[in-house]
């Protein structure tokens, strides 16, 4: 008896000290770049890890230069992820609910189609992107992005929502076509209620994405008043001249306000869809 309760304690000391390792491991670079955007000068290097002065000369410096548009790539970018992130969530709940209640023909094809699409990296298709973007002169524009990001949605989420709007009881859709509703009042009245949860996952994952892409944006984007921030930022270190590190530390600070912000709202909701989709059934 001695021995295995030593035993239970033993594994549940271990799996502390792993839990606490990971932590410290996951919170050590946040907070190391927040204590560096509050660190004075143009260095991430010092002695000891709490700066011996603390200022906020680099978040003022963000808005208030003349050579860094922080303030425009942040709402450029603002406007980017919240416009994909509607369109890409309605895109993909429409395609989901479609293969998901509907037998219609070509169906499996379809879903066949977006399975393999979905396997295939981003990258490979983005030359044919491009020019697809240059023949309808959409280069150097926020709507090529929106258009890309959004139509890009249902490729990674249709087969999740899917899987989701699959658990929902068809007598329900049976039960509202008998009172008279339509197909469109049966999925804006009871298809949408009962998916808070996913709606919430892919409102979290489509903000994301866009809010922190960076090749396909400076790919597109040439004129620096229409640059995102991860752009604009990455043209901060780009160069030996511009090694502004600290600077660098307060705007990757602000980047992830918006998604902390995101994520805290969506959380409550995340868990009331759940608890409350357990008892849809």
């Amino acid at each position: 008896m001695i021995g295995r309760k030593f035993a239970n304690i033993s594994r549940l000391a271990v799996s502390y000290i792993i839990l606490i390792v990971l932590a410290i491991s996951a919170l050590y670079p946040a907070i190391w770049i927040v204590l560096g955007s509050l660190r004075p000068g143009k260095s991430l290097y010092s002695k000891h890890f709490i700066p011996d002065q603390l200022t906020l000369v680099h978040y003022k410096e963000l808005f208030t230069s003349q050579v860094y548009l922080f303030g425009t790539w942040y709402m450029n970018t603002l406007k980017i992820a919240l416009c994909s992130m509607l369109i890409g969530v309605l895109l993909t709940l429409l395609t989901s609910y479609a293969v998901s209640r509907f037998r219609f023909k070509g169906r499996q094809t379809a879903l066949s189609t977006l399975l393999i699409l979905g396997m295939f990296p981003g990258f490979m298709s983005m030359i044919a992107i491009y020019l697809l973007l240059k023949e309808f002169h959409l280069l150097d524009t926020h709507l090529a992005l929106i258009i890309v990001y959004a139509a890009g949605a249902p490729l990674s989420g249709t087969f999740i929502a899917k899987g989701f709007l699959d658990t929902i009881p068809r007598s329900l859709d049976e039960a509202a076509r008998i009172d008279g509703a339509s197909n469109f009042g049966i999925f804006s009245r009871i298809i949408l209620p009962l998916s808070r949860p996913m709606i919430t996952y892919m409102a979290l994952t489509q903000f994301v994405g866009p809010w922190v892409d960076f090749i396909f944006a400076r790919l597109i984007l040439r004129t620096k008043e229409n640059w995102t921030v991860a752009v604009g930022m990455w043209d901060m270190v780009n160069t030996i001249q511009n090694s502004n590190f600290t600077l660098f530390s307060a705007g990757a600070v602000l980047i992830a306000v918006p998604i902390m912000i995101l994520f805290a709202f969506l959380q409550r909701l995340l868990v009331d869809g759940l608890t409350a989709g357990a008892s849809k059934g």
